[in-house]
């Protein structure tokens, strides 16, 4: 049985839900997670099912077992507080926008990164070319289910650094702590069909949303969020990233990110404009 690493930071009656990436864990938005509530926020770090675990506990998941956990994790947070701010990294966005989609009481949509498909300049072209037809067809003939596109260099991260450290964690065996080294190719079926749910209807949110992309993104091109920025319906902003790759929410504009974050928050909030008019 996969531990569940999810986790709660208590603060105020605003809540925020953070959603990871396809292979990562809630600790991927750790950092966040303790700067909104050092703003006072209630936070809550979902894991998505089948995460955490090993591949063989990935691929029995679909996109919506992932999903029912976002729905298990915004419905744990409503316990505490009185809206909520609902913010992915990735395929974690996919998520997020969906919950947007499917829920017009959320105040806000935060995309980090949002990834419909690897299309950035670090994934090899005939993978770009192939992954339309090869992953349905791998996947309905039942077959490969412990192949896997492993990542590579430089692994979503533009700091040297800190790329070295996520790298080794990466590779030391736990997964509750880095994330598997490599996608599915099971998984990445499921998130196909989860990205073309989502882009079908994106013109369906009304609610405010933030897309915050690395300009250069080696894994999920920054059209994904353009095309985010050009269909959602209600209030929207794109900012774009000029020091990081795809993890920006722990690269070198993660500062940015954290302040573009807050702003978006504060704008939208409710509770956040009744206090200050009081």
């Amino acid at each position: 049985m996969i531990k569940d690493h999810s986790f709660l930071l208590e603060g105020n009656r605003t809540g925020i839900l953070l959603i990871h990436g396809l292979t990562g864990t809630p600790n991927e938005m750790r950092g966040l997670a303790r700067k909104f509530n050092q703003q006072g926020y209630t936070v809550y770090s979902v894991q998505l099912a089948g995460h955490c675990g090993t591949v063989e506990d990935l691929v029995k998941t679909n996109w919506k077992a992932w999903y029912a956990s976002v729905c298990a994790g915004a419905e744990k947070l409503k316990q505490h507080v009185d809206e909520i701010f609902v913010g992915g990294l990735s395929m974690g966005s996919l998520l997020a926008l969906n919950y947007a989609i499917e829920h017009s009481d959320v105040k806000g949509v935060i995309c980090y990164s949002p990834t419909f498909k690897y299309d950035g300049w670090s994934i090899p072209r005939w993978s770009k070319l192939a992954a339309p037809w090869i992953l349905p067809t791998v996947y309905h003939l039942k077959i490969g289910r412990k192949l896997m596109f492993d990542e590579a260099e430089p692994y979503g991260i533009y700091n040297e650094n800190l790329r070295k450290r996520i790298v080794q964690s990466m590779h030391h065996g736990d997964s509750s702590e880095a994330g598997l080294p490599g996608n599915p190719w099971h998984s990445l079926y499921h998130m196909q069909r989860l990205s073309n749910h989502v882009k079908r209807n994106l013109y369906k949110i009304k609610t405010a949303t933030l897309c915050l992309h690395a300009y250069e993104d080696d894994i999920a091109h920054r059209k994904n969020s353009q095309l985010i920025y050009d269909r959602v319906q209600g209030p929207k902003k794109l900012v774009w990233l000029k020091k990081s790759y795809h993890m920006i929410t722990i690269d070198n504009d993660r500062q940015q990110v954290i302040d573009e974050s807050l702003n978006f928050i504060h704008t939208y909030s409710a509770l956040f404009q009744a206090s200050s008019a009081s």
